[in-house]
């Protein structure tokens, strides 16, 4: 018999327009340099309504759920997804979802989960590609949880700035399945954060990140979350403030008064700078990403994007750099 949630895909595609072909973005490929976001213009054709598009989105999200969810349960049992597990600490209901990765549980302690990032809530006035982003992630997230009992694993960093507690969390009914954080992230709905707190953890999450980019799987088949190239020097400028996820190959390596600058471009204006202060130096090191050896080495960088003569990302965990091609 088919589910609900089968019936739904069913008359989605044969209902559906015809989907647009995207070019592949993935930069794993050293041929796909030139396929980088380069201009806003793209950007602008994120119009659409919360309605249709994303109720398609869901809705496969939902079948994927439905389907290939206990597929992943399996891989995780064989331990091939148990790198970012540590001990649990609590359970509890969850009560209600406050955006794409935070929820409420019923005795009020706010959770925000541990290693990913999505688009946040906009301010009241604000429209447009990055209020619906945050709604589909908050939909997406809404429909893992809700009314859901989960088990929270604490990560290092246990409570942010806001008193939310920061922690993995598993579905009770299911725990051999990867976290919540995992399927936001093979599903297309999150991206991997620039502190995970372990480097096989954040491998982990780059290869449920991946397989989602490459399959167009939510928000990627959107422009809103094309990776930036590291050498669009006003683009990355224009993401003052916000996450970002760049790629790119490194023009020069240069160390002054303490800190490591990775040049992606000649002239600081026109391409990314990542600063790396000389006292972390060994850490990257030992993490397989010596900051001197990225010279015109190919690597993709996340961070939020400060503004300092030029787009800059500063650089304090390893797992903020990723190489994804050597020469």
């Amino acid at each position: 018999m088919e589910t609900p949630c089968l019936a739904r895909i069913a008359g989605e595609i044969y209902n559906d327009e015809p989907r647009r072909h995207h070019q592949d973005n993935s930069a794993d490929d050293p041929a796909h340099e030139g396929q980088h976001r380069r201009s806003a213009a793209p950007f602008r054709r994120f119009r659409c309504s919360m309605s249709r598009r994303w109720d398609v989105a869901l809705a496969r999200f939902c079948c994927l759920w439905c389907i290939v969810l206990p597929t992943a349960g399996a891989r995780a049992e064989g331990g091939m997804l148990h790198a970012c597990r540590s001990d649990a600490v609590a359970i509890g209901k969850v009560r209600a979802i406050t955006d794409g990765r935070s929820f409420v549980l019923e005795d009020g302690r706010e959770i925000r989960l541990a290693g990913i990032e999505v688009p946040l809530p906009p301010s009241a006035d604000e429209a447009g590609p990055r209020t619906e982003a945050a709604l589909a992630a908050r939909k997406a997230l809404e429909t893992v949880l809700a009314d859901q009992t989960v088990e929270l694993h604490h990560t290092a960093a246990s409570v942010d700035r806001y008193g939310r507690t920061i922690a993995l969390a598993y579905l009770v009914a299911h725990r051999a399945r990867p976290s919540v954080a995992h399927e936001m992230l093979a599903r297309g709905f999150a991206r991997v954060s620039a502190h995970v707190g372990d480097r096989s953890c954040a491998e982990e999450f780059w290869a449920q990140e991946r397989a989602a980019r490459q399959a167009k799987l939510g928000l990627w088949s959107e422009p809103y979350y094309v990776i930036l190239a590291a050498d669009s020097g006003a683009e990355l400028s224009a993401e003052r403030g916000r996450f970002t996820v760049a790629e790119g190959k490194v023009w020069s390596v240069r160390e002054s008064a303490g800190t490591i600058y990775i040049n992606f471009g000649r002239r600081w204006a026109e391409a990314l700078t990542v600063t790396i202060s000389k006292h972390d130096e060994g850490a990257f090191a030992a993490a397989g990403v010596a900051p001197k050896r990225l010279e015109k080495r190919r690597v993709r960088v996340r961070g939020w994007i400060e503004e300092r003569a030029g787009p800059r990302i500063g650089a304090t965990r390893p797992e903020q750099i990723e190489i994804v091609e050597s020469n």
